[in-house]
């Protein structure tokens, strides 16, 4: 079983369109199946589950699309945050949260505030998050630290530059699941996905359901976590 699991959730937009319906509706539906991955993660006993809600690219799209997912996003807050806080889920998102509007930045920090004592399953979702502006707040953070005399440019490595990251108090994903068709990782956690085992969906995101889920954590199962050893060495580490 994946410690964590990171899911890219697409095919929204594609679902409305082939039901002859407006983007947004897409979007809506989607929020059953984020309500059912994370009770699944926590039935299977997945420890962290991250979620690519809305990326730094995403402010391109159009007005009233955005607009309607930012209300999305309010209304599941208002309308999901008691019932995870009820089943012990630790609520964090991540991402460029200064650039959302002040009514969404309140709910967020409500919704964390609330189920910040919680130690069951920690579901994080990524919002206004791009990978490359992960590392590069990561960058600027060290060189202030080397500016400042706090920290030696050799004393920067692989640890150091992980805990400047957005999951910095998180495992690194084993699994990530991307819905929709699409084989691409689209600037999500591009630092650390290093290692983690890829699993492309034609499934589109509103009806990815319980028994896809599983599909996917049969998937990992049935991988061998090598990194860097060989077969073999894996093997005898485990005997």
């Amino acid at each position: 079983m994946p410690r964590h699991v990171a899911i890219i959730m697409d095919g929204n937009g594609r679902w409305a369109k082939a039901k002859n319906k407006a983007r947004h509706a897409g979007h809506r539906a989607g929020v059953k199946s984020v309500r059912m991955s994370v009770e699944t993660a926590a039935q299977r006993g997945v420890q962290y589950l991250t979620l690519f809600a809305f990326s730094s690219e995403n402010w391109a799209r159009p007005e009233d699309e955005v607009s309607a997912l930012m209300n999305l996003f309010v209304e599941a807050l208002r309308r999901e945050v008691t019932e995870l806080h009820r089943n012990n889920v630790r609520l964090k998102f991540v991402g460029a949260l200064d650039e959302l509007n002040p009514g969404l930045r309140s709910k967020i920090a409500e919704a964390e505030a609330k189920t910040a004592n919680n130690n069951g399953l920690r579901l994080t979702v990524a919002i206004a998050y791009g990978g490359r502006w992960d590392i590069v707040q990561a960058t600027r953070a060290l060189a202030r630290r080397v500016a400042d005399g706090s920290m030696e440019i050799d004393d920067i490595d692989d640890k150091q530059f992980a805990a400047e990251l957005q999951l910095s108090e998180t495992p690194d994903p084993d699994l990530l699941i991307r819905t929709g068709g699409e084989q691409r990782i689209s600037n999500f956690l591009l630092w650390n996905l290093a290692y983690a085992e890829l699993l492309f969906t034609d499934v589109l995101w509103p009806e990815f359901d319980q028994a896809a889920f599983d599909e996917a954590l049969s998937y990992y199962a049935g991988k061998q976590r090598r990194y860097g050893h060989t077969g073999d060495q894996v093997e005898a580490i485990r005997c």
